[in-house]
């Protein structure tokens, strides 16, 4: 492989992880950049997602003091969410891009909204007397089963969607809701890369180098995660989620 791609994977990983990390959508930068560079579709994604694994833990960590106190709600979504992955890697083998693109566009779209809502959303239910309803106990499970088989099928802005379901259903607290985010993206990724690793052909050249890159990336989505006030950081899950939209729309 020449130098200069060794330098654009690698920095497209390092990319990838901080964004990742900050809001999602890592994978609108290195599944293009792979696409690039020559490779199919279907290697690039599926190095990307396994590349990605140790960027997504190492974002996790960065963002372990807002995971306090979280570990046994997180427990009682891994389930739902690797199972979700599983059946979204299943799909990406098995069926044709074209099939999700209509899903990516709605899904995004309605994710943005729901971030964008949030913040009344969670005024009408504190006034209501806050806590979470009995609805949303058995929604949120429901909810990222369905976000995580899109997550693995392909992924690109799967961080806004869990974001918004993590802010609707379970916490009002968006840095909160990022951080388990992470962990959820980390529980995702690493799913659908078992059945990758096992089933498909993934260019590990590749995926070393995007998990290098994405885990130092990871590090530093996190410090400046950490330091962006809500109103920030819901204008960027809102822009990238619109980036999304339109590289689905237009490739």
């Amino acid at each position: 492989m020449p130098v200069v791609d060794l330098i654009l994977i690698f920095a497209a990983g390092l990319a990838a992880g901080t964004i990742n990390t900050v809001v999602g959508s890592g994978s609108l930068i290195t599944f293009p950049t792979l696409l690039a560079l020559g490779y199919p579709p279907v290697v690039a994604n599926v190095s990307n997602t396994i590349g990605l694994v140790p960027g997504s833990v190492s974002g996790a960590i960065g963002y372990r003091e807002q995971l306090a106190g979280q570990s046994r709600a997180i427990m009682r979504l891994v389930p739902w969410c690797a199972s979700g992955a599983l059946v979204g890697g299943v799909l990406l083998l098995a069926l044709p891009d074209a099939v999700f693109e209509g899903i990516v566009i709605v899904l995004v779209a309605l994710a943005m909204v729901l971030v964008l809502l949030q913040p009344r959303i969670i005024r009408a239910r504190l006034e209501r007397g806050g806590g979470v309803s009995p609805h949303a106990r058995w929604l949120l499970p429901v909810a990222l089963f369905g976000a995580s088989i899109y997550g693995g099928y392909f992924g690109a802005a799967q961080g806004v969607i869990y974001i918004s379901i993590l802010g609707i259903l379970m916490t009002h607290d968006l840095q909160r809701a990022n951080a388990i985010k992470n962990v959820l993206a980390a529980i995702v990724n690493g799913a659908a890369a078992v059945l990758f690793i096992a089933a498909a052909e993934p260019d590990w050249t590749v995926v070393a180098l995007i998990a290098v890159g994405s885990v130092i990336g990871g590090q530093i989505g996190a410090m400046a995660g950490k330091r962006l006030p809500p109103a920030a950081l819901r204008l960027i899950i809102i822009a990238i989620g619109i980036v999304a939209i339109v590289r689905v729309v237009t490739r």
